[in-house]
């Protein structure tokens, strides 16, 4: 088999009412699937912007705190984001692996 599980859970990269994780059931082609690809791809290419970012403003002596702080919050962020995304493809890699006897 090349691709997912049908019936497998997939954990999506936001997060329900109280924070709680959403998931999706399916063979990986519906709608959610799609913004869920959609989402993840803007998430990791806000994530590698922030890292450029972060690294120049390191590079600039007359950073604030204030500067500093800033960009740690919203690198917490993208980490958690990040962390979700691969999370959510490990779970599928161990699925697919588990159906295909591998």
């Amino acid at each position: 088999m090349t691709g997912p599980i049908p019936g497998t859970a997939r954990l999506l990269p936001w997060a329900g009412p109280e924070g709680k994780p959403c998931y999706v059931l399916g063979d990986g082609t519906g709608h959610v699937s799609r913004v869920a690809d959609d989402i993840e791809s803007v998430q990791l290419g806000m994530a590698a912007e922030l890292l450029h970012h972060a690294a120049d403003m390191l590079d600039d002596r007359p950073v604030t705190v204030v500067q500093l702080r800033y960009v740690v919050a919203r690198m917490a962020e993208s980490l958690r984001d990040v962390h979700r995304i691969a999370e959510s493809r490990g779970e599928r890699l161990a699925a697919l692996s588990a159906g295909t006897g591998g």
